[in-house]
């Protein structure tokens, strides 16, 4: 599961709602065990996932750094040709 959370911080253009929201309900996904919670639960998985975004967008919000922002595009790509590898080597 928590292979889909993405690096958020220094892209250009800046992470979006959406990603900060997905990969928070990756997190608490992963530490609760549950891609859908019960009904007894929902009101407490959606309250984390709400947590888990605002301190996300406070970190994001609060990092520095000097190095240049990350093109999402050629990070994409990067990751596909990491992936390639790992199952082509896989395979033989």
């Amino acid at each position: 599961m928590c292979r889909n959370i993405k690096t958020l911080f220094n892209f250009e253009p800046p992470a979006s709602e959406l990603e900060i929201r997905d990969a928070s309900l990756q997190f608490v996904r992963k530490l609760s065990g549950f891609s859908v919670p019960s009904k007894a639960n929902e009101e407490a998985f959606d309250r984390a996932v709400a947590e888990v975004a605002d301190s996300a967008r406070r970190l994001i919000r609060s990092m520095v750094t000097n190095a240049e922002p990350k093109n999402r595009e050629v990070e994409a790509q990067k990751a596909r040709e990491r992936s390639a590898q790992r199952f082509s080597a896989q395979r033989n």
